[in-house]
């Protein structure tokens, strides 16, 4: 048989009513509050602040971009699903930019629409600088499908949620690997680009299907993705009042002069990263040395020849693109410093830059590799009033190493 006692039921209800009458005083507090009920400031334009969205903000290029968004006074806000980019870049402007309204960040996935296209719903930008996409040519010949899918698909992803929620400027991340490997350098805008898919345009969908059989093909699934999307977005130009900007760059290093970002790629994919990348861990002893990749191309040294441009000078090609970008024109910019130098040279002067002797190794070609590459910066010279000032090569290469010498552990520890 059992027992109710009468005192714990009451106490039971009145622990109740405390808890009720303790969750009325907040609300109340809350509705007194000045800031109650008052739309986010990310939620609402505002005369005078242009709201940039940054995809891919916690990575190495895009953090970059969105210190020097902020430091000129836009409102940023990151959206990163941290599979490539580091949440400690993010930290770190979180905590030179603590005031309300600066900074946020977003984590998400752009593969996904459902998603972006709540936060498109629940921001009001002003424009998009589209930098999120995986960004390994080698990688690329390998896992084609990972390409298109992030780098082609959720490009159409962030274009839809654009059309849909009234976003009108697009500066748009691309690279110079779209050209292939052009028999005349230096690479102008004029310069054609390579030969596009069969089924680019009609049967976009298709490249699910047919994407593992480009793995053969000896342009590199990373150019393809990035022409694809490239593609999209000029086709949609054309019935749009959408002011889009293309920017092709060249091959980035360097880092934040003042110290406070740098280059810090997944252990995991060290093998598919930019050589500045492995000259500093075999400078540091992570790896037992340096592989270069093919020695036997037509250049004056054997090793490919490329143009390197400081990150530094790349951002502020995005930053004067979007302060030039217009409604209904389409303005398309190679990134680059004009000059090319070889592997070889690039090595000497990381180990310049490092004080370090790096041993060498000399492999046979990495797929998908184009023998020389550089730009002829004159147009962006001329319509955007940009020039890279960062065209030391073993100056930049100094700066990153000081980087990497503070934060051994990337963002992990300083």
């Amino acid at each position: 048989m059992e027992y109710h006692d009468p005192k714990r039921k009451s106490n039971f209800v009145g622990k109740i009513l405390m808890a009720a009458a303790l969750t009325a005083v907040c609300i109340i507090m809350l509705k007194q509050s000045p800031t109650f009920g008052t739309p986010s400031q990310f939620s609402r334009h505002e005369e005078g602040v242009t709201h940039v969205l940054v995809t891919g903000g916690a990575g190495y290029i895009g953090s970059h971009a969105a210190l020097r968004l902020l430091k000129e006074s836009y409102r940023v806000t990151i959206v990163d699903n941290l599979s490539r980019g580091n949440i400690g870049a993010v930290k770190v402007l979180q905590e030179l930019f603590p005031e309300p309204g600066r900074l946020q960040f977003i984590y998400a996935d752009l593969g996904d629409a459902k998603a972006v296209n709540k936060i498109f719903s629940e921001n009001a930008f002003d424009a998009v600088i589209h930098f999120a996409a995986v960004a390994y040519v080698g990688e690329s010949t390998l896992d084609p499908l990972k390409y298109y899918h992030n780098i082609t698909s959720n490009t159409l992803v962030v274009l839809e949620a654009m059309a849909a929620h009234g976003v009108n400027t697009l500066i748009y991340s691309s690279t110079c690997a779209t050209y292939g490997e052009p028999e005349k350098m230096p690479i102008t805008e004029e310069t054609p680009q390579a030969r596009k898919l069969g089924f680019m345009r009609s049967y976009f969908l298709n490249f699910l299907f047919e994407a593992n059989k480009l793995k053969d093909r000896p342009l590199s699934t990373y150019f393809q993705a990035k022409k694809m999307a490239e593609d999209i977005i000029l086709d949609f130009s054309k019935n749009s009042d959408m002011a889009v900007m293309i920017l092709r760059y060249f091959n980035v290093i360097g880092s934040d002069p003042e110290g406070r970002l740098g280059e810090a790629p997944r252990p995991e994919l060290r093998e598919h990263g930019r050589i500045s990348g492995a000259c500093f861990d075999a400078a540091r002893g992570i790896m037992p040395g340096l592989k270069v990749k093919g020695t036997d191309y037509n250049t004056h040294d054997g090793t490919c020849i490329r143009d390197y441009i400081d990150v530094t000078d790349l951002v502020d090609a995005h930053v004067k693109a979007l302060q030039k970008a217009q409604p209904s024109k389409v303005g398309i910019y190679n990134v680059g410093t004009g000059k090319g130098r070889s592997v070889k040279e690039f090595v000497e002067a990381c180990k310049t830059a490092t004080g370090v002797d790096i041993k060498v190794d000399y492999l046979p070609r990495r797929p998908g590799d184009y023998a020389e590459v550089f730009s002829d910066p004159t147009k962006i010279r001329r319509e955007l009033n940009w020039t890279a000032q960062h065209t030391d090569l073993e100056e930049s290469l100094k700066t990153a190493w000081r980087w990497q010498k503070a934060h051994r552990d990337g963002y992990g520890a300083s």
